[in-house]
C-alpha cells in the first residue's frame, strides 16, 4: 500500500479551502432560512381573490380612499360565493347573535358589536380591538375573528369601533381602548356577562391595543383580565426587524403599508418612543398570561417575537405559536382557511382554561 505525504503547507491549504467552504454554506443556508416562505395553497387562493378585486396600493391613498379597497375579508367573501357558500356570518359561524351599540368613549360615543353566544350565561366576557393599522378597517372587517372567538371560547365578545387617524391622533385610540374595557368591566351582567371573568384580545393594531390596555387597566386599578389575546400585534416601532426586510413586499400587509399608518397615526417622531407604542419597553410587570399569535409571511413576525422575550423577563406567563404558510389577517379567514381554523382553537383552548371553563 502506497502511503502519500501531505506537506503541512498543503494541509494549511487544504484546511483554508474548507473553512471558506464551511462559511460559504453557513451563509447560503442563513439566506435559505430567511427566504420568504409561501403561502399555503389555502390562504393563496384569498390573497388571490383579493388581488382579483383590484384595489390600489394603501401606502399611494388618503385614508378615505383606502378605507374603500378591498380586504382579506372580502377575498374570504369571493372565494366562498366561487364555492357557492353563504358569505352570511350567521351562516359561517352559527350559535352566536350580535347587536350593534354605542359605548362611552375617551371623548364620546363609540360604536361597537356585541357577540353573545347562545346559552343563559353568565358568560366570561372578552374586549377585542380590530386591526387596520389604527387608520382603516372596522368591526365589520373584522366580524368573523370576534364571532368565531364567541362561539369558540362561549363568551360575549365586545368589539369595539375606537376612533381612527389621522382624524383622531395617538393616543385617541388607546384612551378609547381603555375606557371601551372600563365600561364593559362595569356593565358586563347587562350584557349576559361575568365582570369576574375578563380578557382583552385584539389583532395587529388591535393586538397591540390589547396588551397596552392590560397595562393601563392595571395602573388604573380597574379589574385584571384573566388573559390576553394578541394576535400579530405591533409591538415595536423599527422596520429594520428581520421579518420586516424578508417581507418587506409581502401580501397583505408590506413595510411601505406600516409606515404610511405610523405616519398617519403619530403626531411626531417622539410618539414612536412612548411605550404604548413601543410595547417592548414598557412595564410589563405583573400582567395576566399572554397568548400571542403570528402568521409567518407577515412583516410582524419578529414583533411577537420580541414581545415575548419581553414579557418572559418582566416574569409574566406568555404562550406564543407561529403559524408556518399563513400570512397578517389570516387569524379571521376561518371560513376557507385550516390554519385559521387551528388558531382559533389553539386561542380559544388557553381563553377557556384562564377562565376556568375547560380546554
Amino acid at each position: 500500500m502506497a502511503i502519500h505525504h501531505v506537506s503541512r503547507r498543503s494541509f494549511q491549504v487544504t484546511a483554508t479551502a474548507l473553512a471558506a467552504l464551511g462559511a460559504a454554506l453557513t451563509v447560503g443556508m442563513a439566506h435559505a432560512q430567511t427566504a420568504p416562505a409561501m403561502p399555503d395553497a389555502d390562504m393563496k387562493m384569498v390573497l388571490d381573490a383579493q388581488a382579483s378585486l383590484k384595489g390600489k396600493p394603501i401606502e399611494t391613498l388618503t385614508p378615505a380612499e383606502a378605507r374603500k379597497q378591498p380586504t382579506v375579508t372580502d377575498g374570504v367573501n369571493r372565494v366562498l360565493k366561487a364555492e357557492n357558500q353563504s358569505i352570511k356570518p350567521q351562516v359561517l359561524v352559527p350559535g352566536v347573535s350580535s347587536k350593534d351599540i354605542m359605548i362611552p368613549g375617551a371623548a364620546g360615543q363609540l360604536p361597537a358589536r356585541v357577540f353573545t353566544p347562545a346559552g343563559r350565561g353568565p358568560f366570561p366576557v372578552v374586549v377585542y380591538f380590530h386591526g387596520g393599522g389604527w387608520v382603516i378597517a372596522d368591526k365589520q372587517v373584522y366580524d368573523g375573528g370576534a364571532r368565531t372567538l364567541a362561539k369558540n371560547t362561549k363568551a360575549v365578545v365586545v368589539s369595539v369601533d375606537y376612533r381612527r387617524a389621522p382624524e383622531a391622533k395617538f393616543p385617541a385610540q388607546w384612551d378609547d381602548a381603555l375606557a371601551a374595557y372600563k365600561w364593559t368591566a362595569a356593565n358586563a351582567v347587562q350584557l349576559k356577562g361575568d365582570p369576574t371573568r375578563l380578557a382583552l384580545a385584539g389583532e395587529s393594531a388591535g393586538g397591540n391595543l390589547a396588551v397596552a390596555t392590560a397595562i393601563a387597566a392595571r395602573d388604573a386599578g380597574l379589574p385584571k383580565p384573566a388573559i390576553v389575546l394578541s394576535v400579530y400585534p405591533v409591538a415595536q416601532t423599527s422596520t429594520d426587524t428581520a421579518s420586516y426586510n424578508t417581507y418587506a413586499d409581502a401580501k397583505p400587509l408590506n413595510r411601505p403599508m406600516i409606515k404610511w399608518f405610523v405616519d398617519n397615526l403619530t403626531n411626531s417622531p417622539a410618539d414612536l418612543k412612548d411605550p404604548r407604542l413601543q410595547l417592548i419597553d414598557a412595564n410589563l410587570a405583573g400582567l395576566p398570561p399572554v397568548v400571542i399569535i403570528n402568521a409567518q409571511i407577515d412583516p410582524l413576525l419578529d414583533d411577537g417575537s420580541l414581545l415575548e422575550t419581553a414579557l418572559r423577563k418582566a416574569n409574566v406567563p406568555v404562550e406564543r405559536k407561529v403559524y408556518d404558510g399563513a400570512t397578517h389577517e389570516f387569524f379571521g379567514t376561518a371560513a376557507v382557511v385550516q390554519k385559521a381554523r387551528d388558531a382559533q382553537a389553539f386561542a380559544a383552548d388557553r381563553m377557556k382554561a384562564a377562565f376556568g371553563t375547560g380546554m
